[in-house]
């Protein structure tokens, strides 16, 4: 478990690399196309720049989106006791508690870091869970905090943002530059493969990335609990009840427990989330080792 989180923190580190030569990248394309080298240096400084914004503000905005609101203990004992004891289980610092007025089973962690963080449920996660089923789910958000999946979600999410801004300015300037300017055929072909492929190749990393972090939360969970049971039930309740919310947010997909989001095959394919059948035979195995 502790090399797993080691490995999450590189990760963080080897993402950023990543993004960092993909708009790197879409800068030369910039300078090449107008003839002005600096774009490189321009387009870094703004994909920085915005990814820095989105990860500061990407709290705020997962919660105002979802219709997120504080709790007090007065207010939810049950629910919030359950929280202060996994922060006390595992020392961590206790997180703000919020509930979504939602009758889906769902739930989800965010913040910068554990001194930062947010921990967020359906109310009808909280209805229908039993005691052991919902401290499984919120050690598993817990999870996200001290593996600081968090983190490394909330750069993904600032990066993925920043190039999807980038391509759109990108786009604009291809379309709507003066027919006087010479530019390269090969250049404008380039300029607009990479508007609509470095959107997608940096989605499909934030697919990959998020779905391992479900698989280490699960386990992070079953370490906290002790009680792998709790998880697969949880779990089992969640398959067949249903985890999509009402207010439909591809932006905050990534967050929660489970897939929010209707849809068809290709909703699936493209899923931030591995399927539950997958994650309940991983907790099985790893009850068996208990």
């Amino acid at each position: 478990m502790y090399s797993a989180i080691a490995a999450n923190k590189r990760k963080t580190v080897l993402i950023m690399a990543v993004f960092v030569v993909i708009i790197l990248g879409m800068g030369w394309i910039f300078g090449a196309l107008y003839n002005q080298p600096d774009y490189i240096y321009f387009a870094l400084v703004v994909g920085i720049g915005y990814a820095l914004v989105q990860y500061f503000a990407a709290a705020k905005i997962a919660l105002a989106v979802n219709g997120a609101k504080e709790i007090q203990k007065r207010d939810n004992p049950r629910y919030y006791r359950i929280v202060e004891n996994l922060a006390i289980t595992t020392g961590m610092p206790m997180p703000k508690v919020y509930v979504i007025d939602d009758p889906a089973l769902n739930a989800f962690a965010t913040g910068r870091d554990p001194k930062h963080a947010v921990v967020a449920a359906t109310t009808g996660l909280l209805e229908i869970m039993n005691d052991s089923e919902l401290e499984a789910v919120m050690a598993h958000e817990m999870g996200h905090v001290k593996n600081y999946d968090i983190r490394v979600m909330m750069i993904v999410f600032g990066l993925v943002s920043a190039i999807g801004f980038i391509a759109d300015m990108l786009m604009h300037m291809m379309f709507w530059r003066d027919e006087d300017d010479n530019a390269n055929p090969l250049v404008m072909v380039l300029g607009i493969v990479a508007a609509i492929i470095a959107p997608l190749v940096a989605t499909f990393v934030q697919l990959a990335v998020s779905r391992q972090r479900e698989y280490l939360a699960d386990g992070t969970s079953v370490m906290t609990t002790r009680y792998p049971e709790g998880m697969i039930s949880a779990l089992k309740k969640i398959r067949d009840h249903g985890s999509a919310v009402k207010h439909q947010n591809t932006s905050t997909a990534h967050l929660f427990f489970a897939n929010p989001l209707r849809g068809n095959a290709l909703t699936r394919l493209l899923s931030t989330h591995p399927p539950i059948e997958d994650r309940i035979a991983r907790l099985e195995a790893m009850g068996s080792k208990l």
